[in-house]
């Protein structure tokens, strides 16, 4: 499981470091003004509905039941996998037209603040028509990459969002020859949804799995599958309606905060993607393992060994988006367009972020052990539960601390989803809360109070030791943090925990 976890694990890391890089020249030529709100507005739309009907609610849907499937019957799985994608294909494609035609109306619905900001609404719907056909191209990224995960073949799904950083960095290099930077960044993300499709569809071809279209039949595999998908797409909508709801109440605040919402959130995204995605796709295929076999203990012990991984390699990241946010936000963004002032309000913003860091990454790994038994139903009750506290709290927070109260009631938010998500497991026996797991909690958070401390005091340092230099101060200090934060940690670690557990935990 290790091996194939830093599969998935360095592909993503790779996507984000370039992603960093985009980013960078997204701040440097947009800045946070209007065309950067625009933009992001621009963005978020097909990724939100990707998120409801791709990747979240389809997985959780569709892998245990194509893996069952291939496991007794590769013609039958086929045959499956065949009318899901006919079925999708269809839904996208009418979610497409109906959605380019009625653009105007749908960013009026979903960014209601840019109708008094004429220049930021036409500019979003027309970024938005450019950007809605990614959804239809990543959502059968999805499903391809769902087959071959079954097959445990996890690099192309996991390399695929780089080409997303490479070709928007590529088209903002070129955007002399667009009608502005917003329409080349746009532009960019079209290229990626193609590049995306043609690598996953080879991968899937080379395979032998490629679906093609079929008769529609609602055999008795459709129909449990739609069984599955319901639950799971309410649970998915459920986080996008938070989510949605911070487009739409940030549309209100002043040109800025839909920016520094988006950079704060894209740092925040390095460990949840890197740490909790990487771990809980290896974890689904791993239980169902298991499970099938008939070893529930085994079962347990691998979500029991992926919380420890998640929580090694994430605490670092709470602790440095706790206590100095704002060099990290100075060092990667402040230049160009993207002024120091926008670095302070990205940085509050992450810091806010990161108060809820440790549920982010820790969910996909705690609705495992659901959705490998088939059980998609209760993860929405935790996920509707932590929505309603999130949205109550983002009204009650916003006017107070604009950006910063959207952030800060989505950590609120997944922290009650996920104290219910194993809540529930406990209850249904699938996950058992020991003194082990208890002591090896309160090591984290020791290490991690170690680990902030010192980089406070290390920002300090730095802040006095390189005042003098006239360039490159705050990426000096970054590194001086990486470094100090590195030793620190990692001493930590071995003496908490010992050798013994570092080795037990990399055999396993």
């Amino acid at each position: 499981m290790l091996g194939r976890i830093f599969t998935v694990g360095g592909y993503t890391l790779l996507s984000r470091l370039t992603g960093f890089a985009r980013d960078i020249m997204l701040a440097a030529i947009l800045g946070a003004g209007p065309v950067a709100d625009a933009f992001f507005v621009a963005l978020r739309l097909p990724n939100h509905f990707r998120a409801i009907f791709a990747e979240g609610a389809f997985n959780a849907a569709f892998v245990p039941a194509y893996a069952h499937l291939h496991s007794g019957n590769e013609k039958s799985a086929k045959l499956f996998a065949d009318r899901i994608f006919t079925l999708l294909f269809s839904a996208q494609i009418v979610l497409l037209v109906v959605a380019w035609l009625f653009m105007p109306q749908v960013i009026a619905v979903l960014a209601p603040g840019f109708s008094e900001d004429p220049v930021r609404g036409e500019l979003a719907v027309a970024l938005t028509r450019i950007t809605f056909p990614y959804l239809l191209l990543i959502t059968l990224v999805t499903l391809y990459g769902g087959m071959l995960n079954v097959m445990h073949r996890f690099a192309s799904a996991a390399a695929a969002p780089i080409f997303l950083n490479l070709s928007m960095m590529a088209t903002l290099a070129l955007a002399g020859l667009f009608p502005g930077a917003g329409y080349a960044a746009a532009w960019g993300v079209l290229i990626a949804g193609f590049l995306e499709f043609f690598l996953l569809a080879g991968d899937a071809a080379r395979q032998g799995i490629l679906p093609r279209f079929a008769p529609l039949r609602l055999d008795e595999d459709v129909r449990a599958f739609f069984r599955a998908l319901g639950p799971a797409t309410v649970g998915s909508m459920g986080t996008q309606v938070a989510l949605f709801a911070d487009t739409i109440i940030a549309t209100f605040l002043p040109a800025g905060a839909l920016s520094a919402l988006y950079y704060a959130d894209r740092l925040n995204q390095l460990p949840i993607g890197v740490i909790g995605i990487a771990i809980g796709t290896v974890l689904l295929p791993e239980m169902l393992r298991r499970l099938t076999s008939g070893d529930h203990a085994g079962a347990i012990a691998s979500q029991r060994r992926a919380f420890d991984f998640t929580l090694l390699f994430s605490v670092p990241f709470v602790a440095a988006f706790l206590t100095v946010p704002d060099v990290i936000m100075r060092a990667m963004f402040a230049r160009g367009a993207f002024s120091k002032a926008d670095a302070a309000a990205a940085a509050a913003t992450l810091a806010a972020y990161a108060i809820g860091l440790i549920p982010f990454v820790l969910i996909r790994s705690a609705v495992a052990t659901f959705y490998a038994r088939k059980d998609t139903a209760t993860p929405v009750k935790a996920a509707l539960t932590g929505v309603a506290v999130n949205v109550a709290l983002k009204i009650a927070l916003v006017g107070s601390l604009a950006q910063v109260g959207l952030a800060l009631a989505t950590a609120v938010g997944a922290w009650v989803n996920l104290l219910l998500v194993i809540g529930f497991a406990v209850r249904a026996g699938y996950l058992e809360l020991d003194g082990t797991l208890a002591r090896s909690s309160a090591k984290f958070a020791l290490a991690g109070i170690l680990l902030g401390a010192a980089l406070w005091f290390a920002a300090r340092f730095a802040a006095a030791q390189f005042a003098q230099l006239s360039a490159f101060r705050d990426e000096a200090a970054l590194l001086l943090l990486i470094v100090v934060g590195a030793i620190v940690y990692g001493g930590s670690i071995l003496l908490l925990f010992g050798r013994g557990w570092l080795r037990s935990l990399v055999r396993t």
